[in-house]
């Protein structure tokens, strides 16, 4: 999303100083990335995507929103610095880059999905590259997918992949939640690859995960988030993750164990904030009586520790921002 009113960004700023320094990243990870990082690279000022490297531990991968180019950052988590830029070849300008996973095999897919006119491109792009065996500045090729949805152009800013079957899934962006929507059982690169709604999906969401194991499916929004069974592709809720409040809440990913869940906002030195993932994303996940994990269940107390008296600051404020959008619309 590519900008908010500035009396939200007010908002943010009344919501971070009521929060108390509690709400800091957890720090009790034993990988390298579940402590929680800044991200250093001052190219980097809208984050807006998020992968746990499978071939180098403690390296996540970024990019920028639109205007930037070609580009994927290697972040090493240990110092926040960037380790390594890959420049892709073999495709168009990028339009709004929004999204980043990685499939099976060490694919890297980067989701060329966003249209913040909700309807103005006849269709989006996919861009697919092997995940480089060394970390340095390199050009590698990509293929580029064309891809548009059964029912009608619309925004978005969430791609996965599934790590078993290497099917693509794209979320839209809607303000009252919007839906799943599967790709081909395999992309061309020759024809459209046409994505179907098979889902609804309770959020406004700005990015979503895959557990390493395939068994779950993360969805954060600005203010919140979702977990879900995967069961196949026909999606069962089961609880709220504890989303940390950030400037603009844009990325999601699993560490590459799935204990934790790695939260990043947009913004130059932006954090990525480290939570427990809920319990079931990765084979040595802890069971209720060793600490559980930081997702409410839909039929526990609140929504989270870090959603406080700041938050509901905040959210009274955006409340005002889609009001208000909402009568300019009607008038």
């Amino acid at each position: 999303m590519r900008r908010f009113l500035a009396f939200l960004g007010a908002g943010f700023l009344v919501g971070a100083l009521a929060l108390p320094a509690a709400a800091a990243p957890s720090d009790d990870g034993d990988g390298k990335g579940d402590k929680g990082f800044t991200i250093t690279d001052s190219r980097i000022t809208e984050s807006s995507g998020l992968a746990a490297s499978h071939l180098h531990p403690g390296i996540y991968w970024t990019h920028n929103d639109s205007n930037d180019g070609p580009y994927i950052y290697a972040v090493d988590s240990s110092t926040g610095k960037t380790v390594a830029t890959v420049t892709f070849s073999g495709v168009g300008k990028p339009r709004d880059v929004e999204a980043i996973s990685i499939g099976p095999d060490n694919q890297i897919y980067v989701g060329d999905i966003g249209d913040n006119l909700d309807g103005t491109w006849a269709h989006v792009w996919i861009y697919k590259l092997p995940e480089p065996k060394v970390l340095k500045d390199q050009t590698i090729r990509a293929t580029q997918y064309v891809v548009k949805y059964s029912d009608g152009a619309r925004n978005a800013e969430s791609l996965v992949v599934h790590p078993k079957t290497g099917r693509v899934y794209i979320i839209d962006k809607k303000e009252d939640g919007g839906h799943l929507f599967e790709g081909p059982a395999k992309l061309s690169s020759s024809g459209t690859n046409y994505f179907r709604p098979i889902a609804s999906v309770d959020l406004w969401a700005t990015d979503a995960a895959f557990s390493p194991n395939g068994q779950q499916l993360a969805v954060r929004g600005y203010f919140g988030g979702i977990y879900y069974d995967w069961n196949g592709g026909k999606i069962k809720r089961k609880g709220r993750l504890d989303v940390p409040l950030q400037g603009q809440g844009e990325s999601i990913s699993y560490s590459v164990d799935g204990t934790k869940l790695m939260y990043g906002s947009e913004g130059t030195d932006s954090p990525v904030q480290a939570e427990d993932a809920p319990d079931g994303a990765s084979s040595a996940s802890k069971s209720p009586s060793e600490g559980g994990s930081s997702a409410s269940g839909d039929d526990g107390g609140g929504a989270g520790k870090n959603l406080k008296v700041g938050a509901v600051a905040v959210l009274i404020v955006f409340g005002a921002v889609i009001g208000l959008r909402r009568l300019t619309r009607r008038g």
